[in-house]
């Protein structure tokens, strides 16, 4: 079955729902739900009777990372890739990081990969015990698109960013608490109820005064740093990279994925590049 972004419509108290589904995959994204991620948050900023938003997956999981199945119809093309990270993705994030009305997470089982990226959009995390992040695609012979990269570090923090990247390392959510990612890890029983309170409460707040907050901590953040998560900053700025996509076709690429499709471990020699 294919993925979705479910949208629920502000309820009578202006909580708006989101939901991530992709059964069979652990919710993960599609490209399809890249462009409705996108689609769906543009809306929500447009909706005045929105006063908060509560991300989460269906089921037992966040999101488990990139659809992978998909991968082979594009990702060894140059312009492909850079069309899906540039425009598919970030389109999804960034109307996500635009989005001027609270969004809370509530996050169980997997979050990887393109779950932290969505989660790092979210204004207050919250996690049951027993969920997991990370981001290994090293496993799968590509790095972090640049901007994707900067804003997970920004969130999660430099240290475990790199551990993530660089040594595929996964962790439970204790550690992204200490790190400030999470404001709050829950006994699984008590994650919904949790985020439901902390979804009502938001939405008695004032809606004026969470949308200009919102804009002064955006402005804030952008003006100290070197690069911008708006859109305006080369992704070349960004990364130091003349072609951060210029690994499309190399063989590191096609064997990471293919071995993950095929149910393999990879080999990645010295001269596979």
């Amino acid at each position: 079955m294919a993925g979705e972004i479910v949208l629920e419509a502000a309820d009578a108290l202006g909580i708006v729902r989101v939901t991530l589904r992709h059964p069979g995959r652990l919710n993960a994204m599609a490209r399809a739900m890249w462009r409705e991620l996108r689609t769906v948050f543009e809306g929500i900023q447009a909706d005045a009777g929105a006063r908060c938003v509560l991300v989460q997956g269906e089921g037992e999981a966040f999101c488990a990372g990139g659809d992978i199945s998909e991968y082979p119809a594009f990702r060894f093309d140059a312009q492909k890739l850079r069309d899906f990270h540039e425009i598919e993705v970030w389109g999804g994030l960034s109307a996500m990081l635009e989005c001027e009305v609270p969004i809370v997470a509530a996050i169980r089982g997997a979050c990887m990969g393109a779950g932290v990226e969505i989660a790092s959009c979210c204004d207050i995390r919250l996690a049951e015990e027993g969920a997991r992040f990370g981001a290994p695609i090293a496993r799968l012979g590509f790095p972090m698109a640049p901007r994707e990269a900067l804003l997970v570090a920004r969130s999660v923090g430099d240290a475990l960013a790199r551990q993530m990247l660089l040594a595929a390392a996964t962790f439970d959510a204790r550690a992204l608490q200490a790190s400030g990612f999470l404001a709050e890890v829950l006994a699984p029983p008590e994650l919904q109820d949790r985020a439901e309170k902390l979804a009502r409460h938001i939405a008695a707040l004032s809606p004026q005064a969470a949308r200009l907050n919102k804009r002064v901590l955006r402005s804030l953040f952008e003006r100290n740093t070197a690069q911008t998560l708006d859109g305006q900053a080369p992704t070349a700025m960004v990364s130091g990279l003349e072609d951060p996509y210029a690994y499309a076709d190399s063989r590191e690429h096609h064997e990471g994925i293919e071995a993950f499709l095929a149910k393999r471990k990879p080999r990645f020699t010295d001269d596979a590049h």
